[in-house]
């Protein structure tokens, strides 16, 4: 089992902020459980109404950065998709776990790169 690992986007600063699940309380806003912390405790996440919470699929790209829900990535040569967990796995990105994926962007910040020309 691996651990769990979350970030969140702030709508308002328009940033990505990395949600410790470890250090209790982190913010004012809305709570929820996770299951997965240390010694796979129940951990409540507690995060800013409005923020988009994203979650670390467990892989990295061919340049070591870390892929998370949320992201645009690019395989090969063209094909460009955004990560999303959707029926018990992270698609595109769990079916083709040792494939050369490269993180170019994220759907908040790049959502051009999604845009079919």
């Amino acid at each position: 089992m691996r651990e769990i690992e979350l970030r969140a986007w702030d709508s308002v600063s328009n940033e990505y902020r990395k949600l410790d699940m470890n250090s209790g309380k982190q913010n004012l806003g809305m709570g929820f459980e996770v299951m997965g912390g240390i010694n796979s405790n129940i951990t409540t996440i507690y995060h800013s109404i409005g923020d988009v919470i994203e979650q670390y699929t467990g892989l990295k790209d061919k340049n070591g950065v870390e892929i998370y829900e949320g992201a645009i990535v690019k395989m090969f040569g063209a094909n460009i998709y955004a990560v999303e967990f959707f029926d018990g796995k992270f698609n595109p990105v769990s079916d083709l776990e040792t494939s050369n994926w490269e993180v170019i962007g994220n759907i908040h910040e790049n959502a051009d790169l999604l845009e079919v020309n």
